[in-house]
């Protein structure tokens, strides 16, 4: 699930250009392939009527971690005027069994937007970012722009998936011959980068005459991930499988004993192929980059001060954002504020409320598998199910919930075992609350005090799937040459 939105955002630029009259609708097919293995297909729908076009964007897949099957089916909607201004949007998912609902009406420049999930409902308005377009606004800056050797431009795309605008610049390459299960076809190159916090992904199209993207080339985590034009019965055909859990291990050059007795763990990474890795700081990691292009990660797992009040009355910004509910942290939701209560019960010091809270949802998540894709804090309040992403928004939810700032951090964390092989670093999800002036690390499936050097920080933020995109260029693209403990 979470790279959805980078596939919807590659089917946009280039989903296909071809004449529609009013009160017609064009189909096109795309199987969704990983490593040449089909995992599902898109339905893209494009239709007019009454001056308004609707784009639509079916996707259904399957998605595999540690031999468990997650079915995933989105339906992405634009809408928009004949010359490309955006109307509205709308995004139906369901992951497991489990829906969400977002949907986006423009006024005046503002988008009123209403989330329904779990029989909840959140409404909120926020800007449209000046000049982003959607499907059709992109259509029409290709026909206007051609497909001439050479040619450069750039755009603001919004996704309805991420609810925010991303920047993206095309550059149109020559023709080559493409193989598409079998048919040669001669096609136009086309490159766009997508700007993500931690550097470009850049996708590759190859687009017949038409501006329809026959084939799409995504790489992402150190695989490649295609998009290539089919017809309806191939692309409704059974999917094979891919064990995403499995793909993403990265191997550890010895094991690692006693970890949770250590303070401190030195990880030189070195980057795989032309990768150039971004690892961010933190208070619990600092990061130098060498000439050759290797990181060395020193992890320092701060103490949480003692004696330090809460909730947060504090002024700095960036703290003060980790203190508000967001789409993914409802920390407002009645059942997620009754849970926070109900775990720090009495406590007035901060560090002992957040590991009341950490060995609270430890306890609280009773189903523990990876057999839910991706719930926000709500939905695990009232499902208690899930993996490790599941306990780190319910955790940040609850702190934010008693007014200590949070946040849900993803990196990857070191384990004796995992999907049948041992001493490797896999895809994690925790939480870090703030304290004093310091991010505390809180690992509430590990808990109590299951946070240490083991954990190596890739991406932090909100728990919105957009903060996944910060690994998209580091997790499968480095290994790691050597841990030094102490």
């Amino acid at each position: 699930m979470k790279r959805k939105a980078v596939l919807f955002l590659a089917l946009w630029v280039f989903s296909g250009a071809a004449a529609v009259r009013a009160d017609q609708k064009e189909v096109e097919y795309y199987a969704i392939l990983v490593d040449g293995q089909k995992i599902g297909h898109v339905v893209l729908t494009r239709s007019i009527a009454d001056g308004v076009v609707t784009t639509s964007e079916d996707m259904s897949m399957t998605l595999v971690r540690g031999g468990m099957s997650l079915p995933v089916q989105t339906v992405e909607t634009a809408v928009e005027t004949v010359d490309g201004r955006p109307l509205g949007f709308q995004v139906e998912q369901k992951i497991s069994g489990m829906g969400q609902k977002i949907t986006g009406k423009l006024v005046n420049g503002e988008v009123e937007v209403a989330i329904e999930a779990m029989g909840a409902m959140q409404k909120k308005s926020m800007a449209w970012p000046e000049g982003a377009v959607m499907a059709e606004g992109l259509r029409l800056l290709q026909l206007k722009k051609g497909l001439k050797k050479g040619t450069t431009y750039g755009a603001t795309v919004f996704s309805p998936s991420l609810l925010a605008g991303m920047e993206a610049s095309v550059a149109v390459g020559g023709v080559e011959e493409v193989d598409l299960f079998g048919r040669v076809l001669k096609l136009t190159k086309v490159q766009v980068t997508m700007q993500m916090p931690t550097g470009g992904i850049t996708s590759t199209h190859y687009v017949n005459d038409a501006l329809r993207a026959m084939k799409t080339n995504v790489p992402m985590m150190g695989m490649n991930m295609e998009l290539v034009a089919c017809d309806e019965q191939f692309a409704q055909s059974d999917n094979g499988v891919v064990d995403f859990l499995a793909k993403l291990l990265v191997e550890s050059p010895s094991e690692l004993k006693d970890l949770r007795e250590k303070k401190w763990a030195q990880y030189t990474l070195a980057p795989v192929g032309n990768a150039k890795l971004t690892i961010p700081s933190d208070d619990n990691q600092t990061i130098k980059v060498l000439p050759d292009g290797r990181v060395v990660v020193e992890v320092s797992p701060v103490a949480a001060p003692e004696k330090v009040a809460f909730p947060y009355a504090g002024k700095d910004a960036k703290v003060l954002e980790a203190m508000r509910p967001s789409q993914y942290l409802e920390s407002d939701n009645a059942k997620v504020v009754e849970l926070a209560r109900a775990a720090v019960g009495e406590s007035k010091d901060a560090a002992e409320a957040v590991r009341k809270i950490e060995s609270f949802v430890l306890g609280y998540i009773r189903t523990k598998d990876l057999s839910v894709g991706y719930a926000s804090a709500a939905e695990v309040a009232a499902s208690r199910q899930g993996d490790c992403t599941e306990h780190a928004v319910l955790a940040a939810a609850m702190c934010r919930a008693v007014g200590i700032p949070a946040r849900v951090v993803f990196g990857v964390v070191y384990a004796e075992e995992l999907v049948g092989r041992k001493n490797v670093f896999g895809g994690h999800a925790w939480t870090e609350a703030y304290i004093g002036d310091k991010w505390i690390g809180l690992d509430a499936t590990r808990a109590p005090g299951g946070y240490g050097v083991g954990h190596i920080i890739l991406a932090k933020g909100n728990g919105d799937p957009a903060d996944f995109f910060s690994m998209a260029n580091t997790l499968g693209y480095f290994k790691i040459e050597k841990v030094v403990l102490k």
